[in-house]
């Protein structure tokens, strides 16, 4: 049986509902496509170049049997579209559950949020700083946590943190898959001494830490640059109300 096209696939099944749907004239997501290209594009520079090291120096590797076969940076192209389409589709989500919802009141628990993983990322950091992948991720997520609620001051942390939450069946789903649910052998593996070895079936548990530092980035420059393009949109067509 023919593999090759499982990663892509994963790709493709993640984002083609969300892509439909941003066509919708209650949604119209597909205005900020732009927005989000350049969002999801600062934020897919540094966790490519992350993905690159930590290929490149054996912390995780990925098995050509279900990738084309195009690597750049020693990547497979198929993970360089990871980092555009699980984006998309999240960031789609949380556009149209903010549009449709009000969860404001999930942003009063912000210092929780904050004060609780930093206790517990730090207490992770310093127990497990000889696990790279381990130690990494909470430094990363750490330094996310702290630069937007203290210095960048985003009041939607809360309400993004559940949104993200919500999205746990869709990640289980991609990421299992990714990491052997379902199909013979991982597409992505991973250097036991490199992280804690603590799995949700067959799902690393930094893998969601990981995930969650990347979508709030995500989220954090769609947020900053969409006020910019509905107002440009605004001097071609008339005023428009901000979702």
């Amino acid at each position: 049986m023919d593999y090759s096209y499982t990663y892509l696939l994963v790709n493709f099944l993640t984002v083609i509902i969300c892509f439909l749907a941003s066509f919708d004239r209650r949604i119209r997501f597909n205005k900020y496509f732009g927005v989000f290209l350049l969002s999801s594009t600062l934020v897919a520079l540094p966790f490519i170049l992350w993905d690159a090291w930590f290929t490149k120096i054996g912390v995780w590797w990925f098995d050509s049997t279900y990738t084309v076969g195009l690597r750049l940076l020693g990547l497979p192209v198929e993970e360089w579209m990871f980092f555009y389409c699980i984006p998309f589709a999240c960031v789609f989500t949380y556009f149209c559950i903010t549009r449709f919802f009000n969860l404001s009141w999930a942003n009063s628990l912000n210092n929780v949020l904050v004060f609780t993983s930093f206790v517990a990322l730090s207490v992770a950091a310093l127990l497990f700083h000889d696990r790279i992948y381990t130690f990494v991720t909470v430094l990363v997520t750490l330094f996310t946590l702290l630069y937007l609620h203290f210095v960048a001051k985003q009041e939607w942390l809360g309400q993004a943190s559940l949104i993200y939450l919500i999205l746990m069946p869709g990640f289980f789903a991609v990421n299992g898959v990714l990491t052997g649910t379902g199909i013979p052998s991982p597409v992505v593996n991973y250097n036991p001494g490199d992280f804690l070895g603590i799995r949700i079936l067959t799902i690393p548990i930094e893998d969601s830490v990981y995930g969650y530092s990347m979508i709030l980035w995500n989220i954090y420059f769609f947020n900053k640059f969409l006020p910019m393009a509905m107002v440009k949109r605004a001097t071609k067509t008339g005023p428009v109300q901000l979702p």
